[in-house]
């Protein structure tokens, strides 16, 4: 790696050319060994940690995010890469199933073998902020790759240089590693990015932004004459349920968890818990306000961020149920808004679900009062799916009707802590129901290949038809379940 990436002329694509070069490549892509895939990936992990020195200024000055962060996310995107690595050589996600034939049954059964296959070229369409884990070598692209699938990214407007100079590497390094031609490409604009999703080639997308431009994209990918899925993580408000006896307990130390993760990156994260629904008369509302003295203005993420955040903090602090706890509304026109903290009831939820609990995408958070548990229950069944929920509980407290209120509603559901941090491992979920996400499956973990994948099943094939992974004699060594016994 030399030490200046500089993007070749034709780095960026038209929608069209990089949809025409990833169908070519595809066979050959679906058609390399697992090992080989994950050579491909280490390579690319490799070069951009190699890279990171160059890449992070950049990505400092398009995003205004802090050297630190940037630098740590780096490491993230080259562990997701080596992750996706990990989960090819093991294996199980292939999902390999044998039943073998039965000429004795009624009716008689065949001999069926099944695992699941790439679906083809995926669309990843970058989000705003994370310019590394989630923009054109995130999870999405690494997740596709993983699968066997060629990508073509849409960059973000947010970081146009940086996208490309990722591009750059990860192009440079699977070309080093020895994938095909084809295999990735980048375009540019949001009139490309809705062209992409309409080609032909494209059987998948990946998404992650706001619900508007996410839900455009999904109706274009659901129009088309030949549907394709389209997985999008969207708009999300992460509730966060405290009880009486948890602040009881320790409210000053859970009033500083809850500012240091609505402000963290400039509460910019889309686990950023948004609403925290709080006993009434416990005195939290307080705590909270006087946890508000180091926490500091930062810039957003662009103008387009700033305005929407604006407009929505804007609706909700002029809304008549709403009060100021800590900060100041002026906050809404601001590019580095000062954070927010406001507060409402139960009472007032419920009456006005939709003004209340609209995702504000910023440093404001809302805590909403609730005087027993019907209230709270009633303000809880309002919530829309959400990525993430919370429950704050003081030791030993039952919190099973709390957990059969939320658990219907996230993805991901927490005893304790804060959502702001995503782990990377083989167990986590990042998405949820709608509005969170418009699919069941993650974004975030190993599990995230599987939107890449479908099944396919063998009937009767001679062993030479046959992929590796479903021979008889296992050469491979890969998990599977053979007439109905799990074999690892």
């Amino acid at each position: 790696m030399t030490d200046t990436l500089t993007p070749a002329p034709t780095a960026v694509l038209t929608a069209p050319q990089a949809a025409a070069a990833a169908a070519s490549a595809a066979p050959a892509v679906a058609a390399a060994s697992r090992e080989e895939r994950a050579r491909w990936l280490e390579a690319v992990a490799d070069a951009l940690d190699a890279a990171k020195a160059e890449l992070v200024p950049v990505a400092v000055a398009e995003s205004h995010l802090p050297e630190a962060r940037l630098t740590g996310e780096v490491g993230r995107t080259t562990g997701q890469l080596r992750l996706f690595a990990a989960v090819l050589r093991d294996g199980g996600y292939l999902e390999v199933i044998i039943d073998h034939a039965r000429p004795d049954a009624t009716p008689p059964q065949p001999e069926l073998r099944r695992l699941l296959v790439p679906t083809g070229p995926v669309a990843v369409y970058s989000a705003s902020n994370f310019p590394f884990a989630f923009s054109v070598a995130g999870g999405d692209t690494a997740s596709a790759l993983a699968a066997g699938c060629p990508v073509v990214v849409k960059a973000h407007s947010g970081h146009p240089e940086l996208s490309r100079r990722t591009a750059a590497a990860v192009s440079a390094a699977l070309a080093g590693a020895g994938a095909p031609d084809g295999i990735f490409g980048l375009i540019e604009g949001t009139e490309a990015g809705r062209v992409l999703i309409q080609e032909p080639a494209i059987t998948a997308g990946a998404f992650t932004g706001s619900l508007t431009g996410g839900r455009a994209l999904f109706d274009l990918a659901s129009g088309r004459p030949a549907p394709v899925p389209f997985y999008a993580e969207l708009g999300s408000i992460n509730p966060v349920v405290v009880t009486a006896d948890a602040v009881s307990e320790d409210g000053a130390a859970l009033a500083t968890g809850l500012v240091g993760s609505f402000t963290l990156g400039a509460g910019q994260f889309c686990t950023k818990p948004g609403v925290v629904f709080v006993p009434a008369g416990a005195g939290f509302e307080q705590l909270v306000a006087a946890s508000m003295g180091g926490a500091t203005a930062a810039p957003l993420l662009n103008q387009r961020i700033a305005t929407g955040f604006g407009q929505g903090l804007g609706a909700l602090a002029e809304h008549d149920a709403v009060a100021v706890v800590a900060g100041a509304r002026s906050a809404a026109d601001a590019d580095a808004p000062e954070p927010l903290v406001l507060a409402t009831t139960a009472a007032a939820v419920v009456d006005d679900p939709e003004a209340l609990l609209a995702e504000c995408f910023g440093p404001v958070t809302l805590l909403v009062s609730y005087a027993s548990a019907d209230e709270l229950a009633a303000a809880l069944a309002t919530v829309e799916g959400s990525l993430t929920g919370t429950i704050h509980a003081a030791e030993g407290e039952d919190v099973r009707d709390l957990t059969a209120l939320l658990a219907p509603r996230v993805g991901r559901l927490l005893f304790g802590g804060w959502p702001t941090g995503v782990a990377v491992t083989w167990s986590q979920h990042h998405g949820g129901p709608w509005p969170a996400t418009t699919s069941v499956h993650t974004s975030v973990g190993a599990t995230a290949i599987r939107r890449f994948l479908r099944p396919l099943t063998f009937q009767d094939a001679p062993e030479a038809a046959l992929p590796p992974e479903l021979h008889e004699s296992n050469p491979l060594g890969v998990p599977r379940r053979v007439d109905g016994v799990l074999e690892v």
